[in-house]
């Protein structure tokens, strides 16, 4: 029977040199090394200083840092020596990610522990990185736990170095000074990554992004600046949580301001979990013995039925691609950390499975300065890493849609509604072409409109949340809907006569706009993607005089709240904005309703008879206060 040997004395016999330890691994193992900003750099330097005793030795990580060590020997020639499989590569030119193409593995994160632990893939040994022991001998993994933990525990060999600047972090981050075989003490400076650069397209994004995050939500966001941006945009937001296979500086201030408590996640109430930490040393120290924080390996983290168990829980996502039909790839992207499958899928669907969740994938919508579509109309050539079932949410800085439940013309004609307005054209004929879009659907310039997010606002109502905003391409069939329940005198007060059919021919220029000569404003009530319009508010601009003509309609049931009056104020507003001279609106003498809505605008009304009808109108150069003087 083996003695039990006190830990204090086994980290003592188990304390090596790095060129000592690593005379342990032997030419064509497969040798895991710790993650991110976990890597081991003293190890890994030391690894490489070495290349010359090893032959085919298959080096296993997740994800490095550019600037870090592991990615310096990955970027020079050691084909006999090293070759190094990525699950995935991180933020990285194209040029790089080519040239080790061969090497990348397709696999969920979440899957990954399985792998190891299985020996389908067996590790022979696993350089990894550690915080000093505790008074009971454990170290812990501080800024990396995610797929480290499994290797430690499948590996044949565990050469850990400690480093006194590693935080201990808590949850299921430790591992046993027993546990390991060889003990390298260095102390250096962890891996960090520098301020994300501010990029106007990514703020844009955010702020579409941030009106679908409710609080009391549950987020995981990926590395890169679009998220960084939403992390700005969240300020006004109240007991967000987090679940997320990355914590970073973002969040970290969002927890500083009380925007994160994690209150309400329904799942580990009270606790921050992540996977591991990418960041500044301000948040290593964050971290550091923080009883708020846990970090889990992905096993956990990216397990889909304990992601759905969180509270409306909110995944976002960076894709570098998207077709049509909605079919998602997601390789490296300048400043988002972000390739491969990674944990990509497991939170998309374990967001879709969450009570109020929702999976949203960002994406600017052009690449190369502007000069290619992110939004493409297949992707014949690029990997599909999110089937097109999975997708829910789409957001690039023109717009946020929602694809699930559409069909693929509704899905086609909602990516174009958000891609850019120079490729919007294009995109619509090769829909087309592609049979994705009805053949007799024309294209008209009003497509390429710009989204204004500005007139969007939700307000309460009886205590109905009703959200106004401008319409776009993909309401067509709420519109239809919205027209067909309206009664006999509703429709005729609106189109003066009646009206038995609103096909696609009679009423797209209320949603095909291009939001400057003319603009619809909707209510609407339910979620982004499903809402039901109960009002419609449109302007069309006569280019002649110079006024804009509006009209309106409100569902019966919600009548009386004033719904119309609201949206006739967006409609002022934004008639002003594009340079418009007034309003004026054509209506029966016996449409007293529409009179009165008139009357309200803070503008001197003007009122004539025309044969069986009245014109109403105003100048906003003539506001009410003037009048009356």
């Amino acid at each position: 029977m083996q003695k039990t040997i006190y830990w204090a004395d086994n980290y003592i016999q188990k304390s090596t040199s790095a060129d000592e330890a690593l005379k342990h691994i032997k030419p064509g193992q497969r040798v895991f090394i710790g993650s991110s900003c976990g890597e081991p750099q003293h190890l890994v330097n030391a690894l490489s200083s070495a290349a010359g005793r090893f032959t085919d030795l298959e080096i296993v990580r997740l994800l490095s840092i550019e600037s870090g060590p592991l990615t310096l020997i990955a970027n020079r020639s050691h084909s006999q020596q090293f070759n190094i499989r990525s699950f995935y590569l991180g933020s990285a030119s194209s040029t790089k990610i080519h040239r080790n193409k061969r090497f990348i593995t397709p696999i969920n994160l979440s899957q990954i522990p399985h792998l190891f632990k299985s020996r389908m893939m067996p590790i022979n040994a696993a350089l990894i990185q550690a915080s000093p022991p505790d008074d009971f001998g454990w170290m812990s993994l501080g800024v990396s736990v995610d797929i480290t933990l499994a290797a430690c525990e499948a590996a044949d060999i565990v050469i850990c170095q400690v480093n006194p600047n590693m935080p201990r972090v808590l949850g299921r981050s430790f591992i046993h000074v027993n546990d390991v075989d060889h003990i390298v003490e260095h102390e250096e400076d962890l891996l960090t990554i520098r301020p994300l650069p501010e990029l106007e397209e990514a703020n844009s994004i955010a702020k579409h992004i941030s009106r679908l995050i409710d609080d009391g939500s549950t987020l995981q966001t990926s590395l890169g600046v679009t998220n960084e941006a939403i992390m700005l945009c969240l300020s006004e937001k109240n007991d967000i949580g987090v679940h997320s296979q990355y914590l970073s500086d973002g969040l970290m201030r969002l927890v500083s301001i009380g925007v994160i408590t994690n209150r309400k996640k329904g799942f580990n109430n009270g606790k921050l979990v992540a996977g591991s930490a990418v960041g500044s040393k301000l948040l290593y120290d964050f971290i550091d013995d923080n009883p708020s924080i846990e970090f889990h390996p992905s096993d956990y983290i990216n397990n889909p039925s304990i992601i759905a168990r969180h509270n409306a829980m909110i995944s976002l996502n960076t894709a570098m691609a998207i077709d049509l039909t909605g079919q998602v790839a997601a390789d490296a992207l300048p400043f988002n950390n972000y390739t491969g499958i990674n944990g990509l899928l497991d939170f998309t669907r374990g967001a879709a499975m969450s009570e109020g969740g929702k999976s949203i994938l960002m994406l600017t919508s052009t690449s190369d300065q502007g000069q290619k579509s992110r939004i493409i109309p297949s992707l014949s050539d690029i990997a599909v890493v999110v089937p097109r079932g999975d997708v829910q949410y789409v957001a690039t800085e023109y717009g946020v849609v929602n694809l699930f439940g559409k069909t693929l013309q509704e899905r086609a004609m909602a990516l174009i509604s958000i891609a850019h307005p120079d490729f919007r054209d294009e995109l619509f004929s090769k829909a087309r072409e592609l049979d994705l879009i009805d053949i007799d659907r024309k294209f008209k310039q009003a497509i390429k409109g710009v989204y204004p997010l500005k007139y969007e606002e939700t307000i309460t109502i009886n205590g109905i949340p009703i959200t106004f905003r401008p319409a776009k391409p993909v309401d067509e069939r709420s519109i239809q809907e919205h027209y067909y329940s309206m009664n006999r005198g509703d429709i005729v007060s609106r189109f003066f006569h009646e009206k038995k059919s609103f096909v696609h021919d009679q009423i797209n220029t209320t949603f095909e706009i291009d939001y400057i000569n003319d603009l619809t404003i909707v209510a609407t009530i339910g979620e982004v993607g499903f809402e039901k319009i109960i009002a419609v508010g449109e302007y069309f601009r006569n280019s002649i005089i110079n006024m804009a003509e509006v009209a309106f309609s409100v569902s019966k049931e919600y009548q009386g709240m004033g719904i119309a009056c609201i949206l006739q104020d967006k409609l002022a507003e934004a008639a002003r904005d594009n340079g418009i001279k007034g309003l004026v609106a054509y209506t029966s003498p016996e449409n007293k309703g529409m009179r009165k809505l008139f009357q309200k605008l803070p503008y001197q009304i003007h009122s004539e008879n025309d044969e069986d009808m009245v014109i109403l109108s105003c100048i906003f150069a003539e506001p009410l206060e003037i009048a009356k003087t």
